[in-house]
Formats: C-alpha cells, structure tokens, sequence
C-alpha cells in the first residue's frame, strides 16, 4: 500500500505471467485448406514386374511394351493389325457375322445384355477380327483375338472367322496366322461354342493337306478350349514373353493332382523349354520374324519333307 492507501503489486510479480504461456498447455493451431492440383486418371501405367511407371503415351508408342522390364501389356486386335501388316493393304472381312443367344443365357445379367456391353464398351461386334493383308509384301490371311470382349472367349462368331480366315487362305494359298489371346470357349453358347474347336481343327486340316502354312501366335493369356484347338496346331508356334498359355488354371490342376507345380509352369518360357513352343519373339520383332518364316515356307521345302521347321 502506498502513502495515499492504494494497494499496488510490484511488476516483476506479473511479467511472467503475462509473457510465458502455461507449461502443459495445448497449443492451438489454425486449420489451412491445401489445394491439391487434380490429375487426370489413366495418364500412367504401373509395369507389374519391375514397380516403373511409364507414361502411357509413351507406351502407347512403344506398341504397349515397357521399355525397360520388356513387360507385354495387352494390344487390342486394330493396333495389332497395325503392328503385322503393311499400311494401305489391311482389308477386314465377315464384319456382319452376330452372336445370336441360343440358350436364352440368363444369370446376373443376360447375354445379350452382354454383349451389348462389350460392344458399346469396345467398338467391336464379337472377339476377333479376320481379314487379308500383306506382310513385307508377302499376301496372308490374317485373324486376331482381342481380350477385351468377354475375355476373347470363342463363341460362334468368333469360331466362324477364324474358319473362314483359314478357308480364305487355303483357297488363295497363301499363309494363315491366327493371335490368339483368349480365356477359352464361351460357355453363354454351350456345346455351340465347344464345336468350334472341332471345326477350326477341320479347316486346319485341309489347309495343311494344301502344304500350306499355319503361323499360330500366342499371346497372353492364351488358355483352355483355344490352346486345347487350333492355338496349338501351328507349323511354327510363337509366343511373346511372359505370356501365360495353357489349359486349366494351375490351382484346378494342383488341385486335381494332388501335386505342386514346378515354377513358371504355364509361361511361354516354360514350354518353349519343353517344346511346346517354337521360338519366343518381343512384340516389335513378331512382324520381321514372321516374314523370315514365310519367305521359308515359300517353296514349301518344310512341308514336303515333313519338318516343323
């Protein structure tokens, strides 16, 4: 208290108070949006063997093969056309062939709503595309699966046009080759769809009795009723890496067995090692080394003396 009795509290006794925050409290903190730049999806792609994000428009370019792993992602059937034949030459057959539903398929969703599906979704009427075309200037006949419709599986329509591509080059004679990527029959069509193993096998029989050339190239995957029917019937079989080939999966077969599997069982690799398959080729090589075997084949020398080549 002072003379004038005012009671007063000496600075030094408040200061502290004032400048240093409590010891044990929460600091506080102001909420700040941050605004993240958007980025269009699909612009990379991520190679499952190596981890490598590649820009798809690189890719792309690169006929879908990474550049370094050497990873095959999968070619839709125009590009692949694109890809083995000679611009200007391509011309596309059998367009009007239609599945039909001879089943009157129905489950979660009808066939036919399928199929709708698949061909809004891909631009394409059905599985594979068939026409002729010239190959470093040498005429074949030309069919190509595309996995993106319901799997490549081999329905009737697709079953026609790998027939009638055969049939056409037995009637010009000339060379056949087939890219098959494929799950195996379409079993929306029954024993419809199993028939056409029967009926593509038919025409490759007359083609050979012809001496002339089947080229079966596999692509992945390539399994079940296709690689059980003509996939497996080529003169010359060729296989990209990496692609899986087979019948059943290998859980059905170990399964089944009651067996482990050796290690890359089902690969291209694998049964190039065991026969199966001829020679595996890089996709940016397939056209060059298809031309290499067709200049062969051309005095049908391998044909008459009964070698595979």
């Amino acid at each position: 208290m002072n003379t004038e009795g005012q009671w007063y509290v000496p600075c030094n006794s408040i200061l502290p108070d004032l400048l240093m925050p409590p010891l044990f409290s929460k600091p506080k903190y102001s909420a700040a949006t941050v605004k993240k730049k958007d980025i269009p999806k699909g612009l990379w792609e991520k190679c499952p063997i190596s981890g490598e994000i590649v820009y798809k428009k690189d890719l792309e370019e690169n006929w879908n093969v990474v550049p370094v792993s050497g990873y095959h992602f999968p070619l839709d059937c125009h590009r692949r056309v694109q890809l083995l034949i000679d611009e200007g030459t391509w011309k596309e057959h059998d367009t009007g062939l239609r599945a039909a539903d001879p089943l009157n398929f129905t489950g979660e969703a009808s066939y036919r709503d399928k199929l709708a599906q698949h061909r809004k979704r891909t631009g394409l009427t059905d599985a594979a595309i068939d026409g002729t075309g010239e190959m470093n200037g040498i005429p074949v006949s030309l069919a190509v699966m595309d996995f993106r419709f319901l799997g490549a599986s081999m329905g009737a329509v697709v079953g026609e046009r790998i027939t009638r591509a055969i049939e056409r080059a037995t009637e010009r004679k000339i060379a056949v080759i087939v890219v098959s990527a494929s799950g195996g029959a379409r079993m929306y069509e029954g024993i419809h769809s199993l028939m056409q193993m029967a009926k593509t096998s038919a025409a490759l029989a007359r083609h050979a009795q012809a001496n002339l050339p089947f080229f079966s190239v596999l692509t992945d995957p390539t399994m079940a009723g296709v690689m059980a029917s003509y996939a497996s019937l080529g003169d010359i079989i060729l296989a990209e890496p990496g692609a899986r080939i087979g019948f059943a999966g290998p859980r059905v077969i170990e399964e089944t067995t009651q067996q482990e599997l050796p290690e890359g069982f089902q690969t291209a690799e694998f049964l190039l090692e065991h026969g199966l398959v001829d020679c595996i080729v890089p996709r940016k090589e397939m056209k060059a080394t298809i031309t290499s075997f067709l200049k062969f084949f051309a005095n049908g020398s391998a044909k008459k003396n009964g070698t595979k080549g």
